[in-house]
């Protein structure tokens, strides 16, 4: 009986009772996908519109896999229509990419028909996801940061932050120096790991003592996402 369940043909035939079970086979596997990336990013800003795509896209892909069978000629039709759409919207973190090859991956299987081969794919791959998220695997400990200081052109900017980036950092290193404004000031870059006890405030008071009370930006660097201080 197992074995009548996981087993399909390679290609479906094209029914409404099969069309409809697979499609709502597939929403429901994306709405369970789309629940588990809300849970895992909580503490992370997405929108709704990702959540919802992650919903429509396993059912899209399956009725693509539906609509071109064997159909090689409609396969190439369908190919040709695709690659005429453009993204509006910038990709966003890694993670995000990879929970969209994984709906996709879902829609392939439930329009093959392999509906719980997919259930069971898609079940294992969200614990997966629930459990890296939870022992937060991969989670650096450090705080690398980018620090961008402007001072004016004719100061001095050689040693002038050594002192201050010793204290509140644990490493330092100059990473890039240009001019702005129309060379009226100097933009400093440094690559940062801030110390686990050091007060970004005070960090950024000191700097600015030290530039004449310019511009000073620090940045997280969260692997895939910049977020701004």
């Amino acid at each position: 009986m197992l074995d009548s369940i996981f087993t399909s043909a390679t290609s479906v035939t094209l029914t409404l009772g099969s069309t409809i079970l697979i499609i709502l086979s597939a929403l429901a596997l994306g709405l369970g996908i789309s629940l588990v990336y809300m849970l895992t990013h909580r503490k992370e800003a997405y929108t709704s519109s990702f959540v919802i795509t992650l919903i429509m896209l396993p059912a899209i892909i399956a009725m693509i896999i539906l609509l071109v069978g064997n159909n090689v000629a409609r396969a190439f039709s369908l190919a040709g229509a695709f690659s005429l759409i453009r993204f509006r919207s910038a990709p966003g973190s890694s993670k995000d990419i990879a929970y969209v090859f994984f709906t996709l991956a879902v829609g392939l299987a439930c329009g093959m028909g392999y509906i719980a081969y997919a259930a069971l794919f898609a079940l294992i791959l969200c614990l997966a996801m629930v459990i890296l998220t939870k022992i937060q695997f991969g989670s650096s400990r450090s705080h690398s940061m980018s620090l961008k200081i402007v001072i004016p052109e004719h100061m001095d900017y050689d040693g002038l932050f050594d002192e201050t980036l010793s204290t509140y950092t644990s490493t330092h290193k100059l990473s890039k120096v240009k001019t702005a404004e129309f060379g009226s000031v100097f933009e400093i870059t440094y690559e940062i790991t801030m110390k686990s006890m050091a007060d970004s405030k005070q960090f950024i008071d000191k700097l600015r003592c030290l530039n004449g009370n310019m511009n000073v930006l620090l940045m997280v660097k969260d692997q895939d996402e910049d977020a701004k201080f």
